[in-house]
């Protein structure tokens, strides 16, 4: 397992390998230069200033140019590593951002019921930065780090050895008091990850909602559930940074004690004629080449904890198999008829809680318009949502035109069903794509057909920039009536065969419902349609209707049908009839009602 993690991490790299070799070539590079001046300034030292003074100038000039000539090299060697190396970065990020994301795409209703997008949004933002930093610096730093530490121990091997083994005993001291509190650090890190996850959540959450924060003037109540959660944070982190401080401090004050070791050793050396001042001043000057890659340990160490606990919780994404998915031997639709069977189908959301539906049997033939009313809990919106496959039904099966749905492709199934919900989403977007999103391959003019016939044109117009206007996070600049016409007007645009209007208009007024109920039966015209009702007299003229309860399909009928049952269906109008006295046979209106087209 942990070799297959650590296979996917560096497979990250192929397609930027030739980038990737370059920018450990020049890292290599750089590293090497930091070497090599030390031993120029020990040739001047002990062997130029010797010479005759005529030649002295003129080759301390020559070592000097060369000198510089490295640091030059160097700083090439930097910039090209920490230009390219950032951006092959972000181009892995890019590339692991993608690949989530698609991930997400694939996952089911089951998937979000359970899960919280502040958190979500989390895994594909910062986790994905602190991944590619690691993926960018890990392994230049982790080679600069090798090279100048070896590099260095065998240059000094040769000066003095000695000398060298004083300044390298501290070695496995500060290697074991860096592994003692990896482990603490990383449990640390991961905690941190998962507090700001929950502040993103709680953010978004208070965010979305702002308008209910604000019409309850609860803004007060939103702040002490931030500071918690944003306090919980700072507590998180306070244990974090006191292993960081222990850890930082600690190999802070190991890494001058080789400096203080190396001077007081190397000056007892020096007098007792064991070394000369040439070589105790080439030692110092590779101290800080011996001590910088511990120093570089040090970032690398809090840079892999970050990046690699990022990269868990990335894992942990990926691990999660859509639980929909397409059967090997699944198949695309071609002419579509509508016929819906169900075949005694039941469903549960989850298995430590009880059936929502229990061996529902029900046949809708093409073209049928179909109402669906009942009290809360009783299943309406869970059995039209099995017809897209948004879950999967526990046992039995749905027919289309025959065919189990389980046979067809997602993609396929979904593209012939519309669904027109009483909670519409817009983006953030124009209206002109916000309507071409029920088919993104359409021209304006059919954008603006589907308008027409959503009975949307007219108001569209009257926007400040027509079809361009912007209509902000969520559509919030229209009014409710308006947003479901664009809703609907998307469905007229995709003019799929299988409809289903989950409570289209419960949530608008008198004005805006006759509106949208027009749109709706103009829509319905021809297509087999699933009607969930809030509203009785909504559906009073549909071809058949569904009153579901706990019990399943208790009762089933035309509307006159139902009431002389005096069952389910007549209770239900009856108590919806005392709440609501603006009923065509009370008040005379010559308000339509929302049923089969052919019967209105």
């Amino acid at each position: 397992m942990i070799q297959h993690k650590w296979r996917k991490l560096f497979g990250y790299y192929k397609p930027y390998l030739r980038l990737f070799l370059s920018d450990l070539f020049f890292a290599v590079l750089g590293a090497g230069v930091t070497l090599v001046i030390p031993l120029i300034v020990r040739y001047i030292t002990g062997t130029v200033i010797f010479l005759p003074a005529g030649e002295v100038a003129q080759t301390v000039g020559k070592l000097a140019a060369l000198m510089l000539a490295l640091v030059l090299l160097e700083c090439f060697c930097n910039f090209y590593i920490g230009y390219y190396g950032h951006v092959m970065g972000a181009m892995i990020e890019r590339d692991m951002r993608g690949e989530i994301f698609g991930h997400y795409q694939k996952l089911s209703f089951t998937f979000y019921d359970n899960q919280k997008v502040g958190q979500l949004l989390s895994r594909i933002t910062s986790d994905l930065f602190d991944i590619s930093e690691l993926l960018h610096h890990g392994p230049e730093d982790l080679l600069i780090s090798l090279m100048k530490f070896i590099g260095s121990f065998v240059i000094l091997l040769t000066i003095d050895p000695a000398l060298a083994l004083v300044m390298f005993a501290f070695v496995p001291v500060i290697l074991a008091y860096a592994f003692a509190l990896n482990r603490k650090m990383k449990r640390a890190f991961k905690e941190n990850r998962a507090r700001i996850a929950d502040i993103n959540s709680q953010i978004e959450d208070s965010l979305s909602g702002i308008r209910v924060v604000k019409s309850f003037a609860n803004e007060d109540v939103e702040m002490r559930k931030f500071g918690r959660g944003n306090q919980r944070f700072v507590d998180s982190k306070r244990v974090s940074y006191r292993y960081m401080g222990a850890y930082n401090s600690g190999l802070g004050a190991l890494t001058t004690l080789v400096t203080v070791a190396v001077a007081a050793a190397g000056a007892l050396m020096i007098a007792r004629g064991n070394l000369t001042a040439t070589d105790l001043i080439t030692f110092l000057l590779y101290v800080n080449n011996c001590t910088e890659p511990i120093k570089k340990l040090v970032n690398f160490t809090e840079q892999f904890q970050n990046g690699y606990t990022g990269y868990e919780r990335f894992l942990e994404i990926l691990a999660v198999e859509p639980d929909i998915v397409d059967a090997p031997d699944a198949i695309e639709l071609t002419d579509v008829k509508g016929e819906i069977v169900f075949e005694d189908v039941s469903f549960r959301y989850e298995e430590n809680l009880e059936s929502v539906l229990s061996h529902i049997s029900l046949r809708v033939n093409a073209g049928e318009y179909i109402a669906i009313a009942g009290s809360s809990g009783g299943g309406k919106t869970t059995l039209c949502s099995l017809i897209p496959r948004f879950y999967d039904v526990e046992s039995g099966r749905i027919l289309l035109d025959g065919t189990d749905i389980r046979r067809i492709r997602l993609k396929s199934l979904r593209d012939h069903i519309g669904i027109v919900q009483q909670d519409v989403y817009l983006f953030a977007e124009n209206v002109m794509e916000n309507i071409r999103y029920g088919r993104p391959d359409a021209t304006d003019e059919e954008v603006v057909a589907a308008a027409k016939l959503a009975n949307a044109h007219t108001f569209i117009m009257g926007l400040p920039d027509g079809y361009h206007t912007d209509i902000g996070q969520r559509g919030v600049k229209l009014s409710g009536g308006q947003k479901q016409r664009l809703s609907i007007a998307r469905v007229f645009l995709k003019n799929p065969p299988i409809l289903i209007f989950d409570e289209a208009t419960s949530a608008l007024d008198n004005e805006s419902e006759q509106m949208i109920q027009n749109s709706l039966e103009e829509l319905a015209k021809g297509r087999t349609t699933f009607v969930i009702a809030h509203r009785l007299t909504t559906i009073r003229n549909a071809g058949k209707i569904l009153v579901m309860t706990e019990k399943g399909i208790e009762e089933q009928g035309t509307h006159e049908e139902l009431l002389k049952k005096g069952g389910a269906y007549s209770r239900l109008y009856r108590i919806a009839e005392e709440e609501n006295h603006d009923f065509p046979e009370n008040d005379g209106n010559d308000k339509k009602q929302l049923g089969n087209p052919s019967h209105v």
